[in-house]
This record gives structure tokens, sequence and C-alpha cells, in this order.
């Protein structure tokens, strides 16, 4: 059974913090590369970071979250984080833990992430 479970989402005030966590199920973690994503409604999905399954752990960052989140993982407990600073209302949004391969993905369910005061 494969299994991409979040936690960590839920109601910050701008310029505050919160840390996702993707704990992942099912199949050999430390092959796949991760991925977080980010939906508002009517919008496309975007990437939000990404890291690497080589051990260099190589990431990569959208320009609007660049310097304020930062996404890392720890394959001996199968999990992904991604650690985000500075919050903002325009960073509201349902995200979503990615594995994939090149030949094989999946999805988390989406844990939603909401910036107010």
């Amino acid at each position: 059974q494969v299994q991409l479970v979040e936690s960590g989402g839920g109601l910050v005030q701008p310029g505050g913090s919160l840390r996702l966590s993707c704990a992942a199920a099912g199949f050999t973690f430390s092959s796949f590369a991760m991925r977080w994503y980010r939906q508002v409604p009517g919008k496309e999905r975007e990437l939000v970071a990404s890291i690497s399954s080589g051990v260099g752990r190589t990431t990569n960052y959208a320009d609007f979250v660049k310097g304020r989140f930062t996404i890392s993982r720890n394959n001996s407990k199968e999990t992904v984080q991604l650690q985000m600073n500075s919050l903002k209302p325009e960073d509201t949004a349902v995200y979503y833990c990615h594995a994939w391969t090149g030949w094989t993905n999946y999805w988390g369910q989406g844990t939603q992430v909401t910036v107010s005061s």
C-alpha cells in the first residue's frame, strides 16, 4: 500500500512559520525524488520545491519561495519536510507531497495552509 501522509498544515499569521511533513510508506523512498506542490482555487498546481534522491540531495525552489522555504528529507525516517518561514498571504494554498522516479509517481492527499491575520 503506497501512502504519502502529510501533517503540519494549518492557520498562521503573516510572517510566521510552519513546518510541513510528509511520511512515505509502501515504496522505496530513497529511490524517489520528492517534491512539494501547491494549488489555489482557479489556478494550476505549481511546483514549490524539489529534492533529489541522490546523496547530494540537490534542491530546487520556485522563485516565489526562494530564501523563505527549505525542503529536506530523511531517508531513514522516510519523510520529507518543507520548512516555511516569513509566510505571506499569497502562500495560502493546498500543499501536496509528490514522489517520482520518472516512471512512477505518487501524490499525497494535500494539506491546507492558510496565512492570515
